[in-house]
């Protein structure tokens, strides 16, 4: 069983929703919390917890021997990324940024031309948080400009921890690492907050989530931050998290809220949202 925790804009404390969420399923259920925030990954720092079992993600790099090319522009017209270039009568050439590491110009060559290389994009970890919760976590490699192989890198990770739920804890935006993590979820959490823009961004990732099929249901952090909230129309909130001190001094120490401070108002919110979820997981 997989669900996700995503937001339309980054900071909107999607994380800090996310980490929470996990450690009070994780009292009752084995939870593995993936973060697929790959250019960005924090969740280890909020939960204190060391990063361990590295591995590294390696993905194809086409090598052109160009002693076989014979110019036909197959690599070129099939490359859906657009990473082969070609010009007129010369050979191809790869332009790595953009490579996603498919293969498709490796199958689709008819002349044999296109070898194996690889390129090191990042790394994967699996940590233990405590009995019940596991961590995976994909780290890009600085300077990488492409997070998707890593993503998928992760999910595959991921794959390998027994667990009864999974939660994502994606990255802000709408772009293809995102719908990676998105995908295959019973339901995702969306993090907006009370602002024009908060709710600009909500209306994306909303509107992504359609597409694929996923149900959403939306968590409005720091729900008293302004005195007029815009309006969320043809949304299903199910929670409201005030702005609190407790959130603050627990995200600064490294700890899930509500184990720090379990009466919180912020804890009990977040816990009447997670007894939701179980409810919808489980269908209670």
């Amino acid at each position: 069983m997989k669900i996700s925790v995503t937001g339309g804009k980054g900071g909107t404390g999607k994380s800090t929703i996310a980490i929470n969420i996990a450690a009070i399923i994780a009292r009752r259920k084995k939870v593995v919390l993936v973060d697929a925030d790959v250019e960005c990954p924090n969740d280890h720092i909020l939960m204190s917890t060391e990063l361990a079992g590295e591995e590294a993600s390696i993905i194809f790099r086409p090598k052109f021997d160009y002693s076989k090319c014979t110019k036909c522009h197959l690599c070129k017209e099939n490359c859906s990324e657009s990473a082969i270039v070609m010009f007129k009568e010369g050979y191809p050439f790869l332009m790595p940024s953009l490579c996603s590491g498919c293969k498709t110009c490796q199958l689709i060559c008819p002349a044999d031309a296109i070898k194996d290389d690889t390129k090191t994009i990042g790394s994967t970890f699996v940590s233990a948080v405590n009995e019940n919760l596991t961590l995976v976590t994909g780290v890009l490699n600085e300077g990488e400009e492409r997070s998707y192989p890593l993503v998928l890198s992760t999910r595959k990770r991921s794959d390998k921890v027994e667990s009864d739920l999974k939660i994502f804890d994606t990255s802000a935006g709408t772009g293809n690492h995102v719908a990676a993590s998105l995908s295959g979820s019973k339901l995702a959490v969306v993090v907006t907050e009370p602002t024009p823009l908060g709710i600009h961004d909500l209306k994306m990732i909303i509107s992504l989530l359609k597409k694929e099929g996923i149900k959403s249901y939306v968590v409005v952090n720091r729900a008293d931050l302004v005195d007029d909230p815009p309006q969320i129309d043809d949304v299903e909130i199910i929670g409201r998290i005030p702005m609190s001190d407790e959130i603050v001094d627990s995200y600064v120490k490294g700890k899930p809220v509500v184990d720090m401070y379990p009466q919180s108002l912020a804890s009990q919110e977040i816990n009447r949202i997670s007894e939701k979820l179980c409810d919808l997981i489980w269908q209670k």
